[in-house]
């Protein structure tokens, strides 16, 4: 760092991305990703907003928030956008919690959560997941702090069903309970309809993942009107126009093409399930998942060296270097033809050994 880097930034670990690697083509199954290219409707969509980006999207984002509203049956003030779904978990962090208010969330989960805690200098703690790597609703039931919990969670891909968040949520009216959905699309149950319920919940989701928009950043928040309001006046004192024009119309599109989104949806729970038999036939450990990701471990071999050798082989997954779960690996749902190639590849892998 220079020496012009601030003192208070000074013990700060920044989050780590999965890799994106230019030296070579992979198969890329390790950020989660879609297989799928965007909605036809939304690449429309966003060729022709194109044409208009000389002048300033719309700060209210209202075309969104419109189009949002009738999807999830939420009025049109009860849900905002942002930059990708880290940037309204930030605000989260930034509006609702100080050394009055500290957070807690398990220990493995979204890596963004610590550095978000840390950048805004908020207090906090992790409660352990349980051995089978699920979360103890009753860890967090009347616990009296702002709850940042990722459902399904990430990397394990275990969802909580929604009467456990409802627990939760209801348990702790006067703090924050913050659900990230990201993965929700893909096996969970949304907390969205509880908004109505409890003025103290905070639903978030992202384009990246079902609606095949990762490249786009976009991430949209759902929760009572004045918990928007607190929202919106920190985006509106750092950055305004913070959704761009063109992927301000393809999330229009991406949420108007529901036949579109659920085939992309339906279809990697598909490859999902094929992926897990193929995995499990060759002895590998599999966690229930409700993502688009497996979080695998096999007794053979550990989880660094499995990651290695895959990538050698041209196939990227993700390994999280944490004690409890190093013996794993999380395996993005690609294509069917790269979960055949990743199986075929693994094969090989444990013939040799």
């Amino acid at each position: 760092m220079s020496r012009f880097f601030s003192e208070k930034y000074a013990a700060l670990t920044p989050y780590t991305p999965g890799e994106q690697p230019r030296e070579r083509t992979y198969i890329k199954l390790n950020t989660n990703e879609s297989p799928f290219p965007p909605s036809p409707i939304a690449q429309r969509m966003a060729r022709q907003a194109a044409g208009n980006v000389n002048l300033y999207s719309d700060p209210a984002c209202m075309a969104l928030r419109k189009a949002a509203a009738a999807r999830y049956k939420v009025d049109v003030d009860e849900v905002m956008f942002t930059n990708g779904s880290d940037d309204i978990l930030n605000f989260a962090f930034m509006a609702f919690c100080d050394e009055k208010h500290p957070v807690v969330f398990p220990d493995i989960t979204y890596g963004f959560y610590p550095v978000f805690a840390q950048l805004n200098r908020i207090p906090y703690e992790t409660i352990p997941l349980k051995d089978d790597f699920t979360i103890c609703a009753e860890d967090y039931v009347g616990i009296g702090k702002n709850i940042f919990i990722a459902n399904p969670n990430a990397p394990t891909g275990i969802a909580l069903p929604l009467r456990d968040i409802e627990r939760i949520v209801a348990s702790n009216p006067d703090n924050v309970v913050v659900i990230d959905e990201a993965y929700v699309d893909f096996g969970g149950e949304s907390a969205v309809s509880l908004i109505h319920k409890y003025d103290n919940l905070l639903v978030t989701q992202t384009f990246s993942k079902s609606r095949s928009l990762a490249g786009a950043r976009l991430g949209m928040g759902f929760g009572c009107k004045k918990l928007m309001q607190d929202l919106n006046t920190l985006r509106y004192s750092t950055n305004p126009y913070n959704i761009n024009s063109v992927t301000m119309a393809a999330g229009v599109g991406a949420l108007t093409d529901e036949d579109y989104f659920r085939f992309a949806c339906d279809t990697v729970i598909q490859t999902r399930a094929w992926t897990n038999e193929q995995l499990k036939k060759l002895g590998f450990e599999i966690l229930p998942s409700c993502t688009n990701f497996v979080f695998a471990k096999h007794p053979a071999v550990s989880g660094k060296e499995l990651y290695l050798w895959l990538k050698e082989q041209g196939i990227l997954v993700r390994h999280f270097d944490d004690e409890r779960i190093a013996d794993f690996n999380r395996i993005t749902i690609g294509s069917k033809e790269e979960m055949k190639t990743l199986i075929e590849t693994l094969e090989k892998m444990l013939c040799e050994k």
